[in-house]
């Protein structure tokens, strides 16, 4: 379950990377762009000033997350049936990626921060490369940290026997390319491309009374499966997550009253049918 909350706890650093996505888009008048995998679409609504003339989409797996988006727009959920509007020429549904297709219509697809929960994703790029028209654009963000200290140290207490059984397998790496990878890939399907890698200095403010702000951020996407099987405040979550903080707070010292976060993040945009 996703928690929109916990997600927008650091929403001015988990947006930077969107709009520096959406900056190398170069679709003038898009007729329709969908966001896959939109979370709580505060950055799906922003697409309207980018392009005023077009419809805008924001999809998600989460019901969660779909009723934030469409409670702060103020209209409700989407349902097979239809979709009610959220604002001036945006709307919200439930959707799962692996089995979305762009109708005829869609000249923008963009997806931030979503395929690196997806396995082999790969094939669904080069499937929408397929589908959309030629002109058409798609734009992908994923993070490239599993390298990170904060994913070695999750790795490290998941492997000990007291949670081995339990969360073990919800820990495992997300799979995802390098920038050179998905040129390769997408330029393989008569794409062209942009691609590059971003390494974000993200600088948190701590204190002495709240906790590790990387275990907070944790929080909002890679400890999320974890906490969802063990349960919450009261449960062996409390445990883990003040064994996991311990292991945080020496891997990332607070220097300053700030806490150096480095995220790595990969970029591909890619205009179909334009490579000859």
């Amino acid at each position: 379950m996703w928690d929109p909350a916990s997600y927008l706890r650091y929403g001015d650093e988990r947006s930077r990377p969107f709009f520096d996505l959406v900056a190398r888009i170069g679709a003038d008048r898009p007729r329709v762009v969908v966001d896959l995998g939109c979370g709580p679409g505060n950055l799906t609504r922003s697409l309207s000033a980018r392009w005023p003339g077009a419809r805008i989409v924001g999809l998600d797996s989460s019901i969660e997350m779909i009723e934030a988006a469409t409670a702060s727009a103020g209209s409700g959920v989407s349902t097979g049936s239809g979709r009610m509007p959220a604002g001036a020429g945006v709307e919200f549904a439930v959707a799962d990626a692996r089995s979305w297709s762009p109708g005829p219509e869609v000249d923008v697809v963009l997806s931030n921060a979503m395929l690196q929960w997806v396995p082999e994703h790969e094939a669904l790029l080069l499937r929408w490369a397929r589908e959309l028209s030629a002109g058409s654009w798609l734009a992908v963000q994923v993070p490239g940290n599993s390298d990170a200290a904060s994913h070695r140290e999750l790795r490290a207490l998941v492997a000990q026997p007291r949670w081995r059984d339990r969360v073990g397998q919800l820990s495992r790496d997300l799979t995802v390319s390098d920038a050179t990878g998905y040129a390769t890939l997408l330029t393989g399907a008569n794409c062209a491309v942009d691609a590059w890698e971003t390494s974000y200095v993200h600088l948190l403010p701590a204190s002495e009374t709240a906790d590790h702000p990387v275990l907070t951020w944790m929080e909002g996407t890679a400890l999320r499966p974890v906490r969802a099987a063990l349960g919450g405040a009261g449960t062996a979550w409390d445990e883990f997550r003040s064994a996991l903080g311990e292991r945080l707070v020496a891997a990332y010292p607070v220097r300053h009253g700030l806490v150096q976060f480095p995220f790595r993040r990969i970029f591909v945009v890619a205009r179909t049918g334009a490579r000859h």
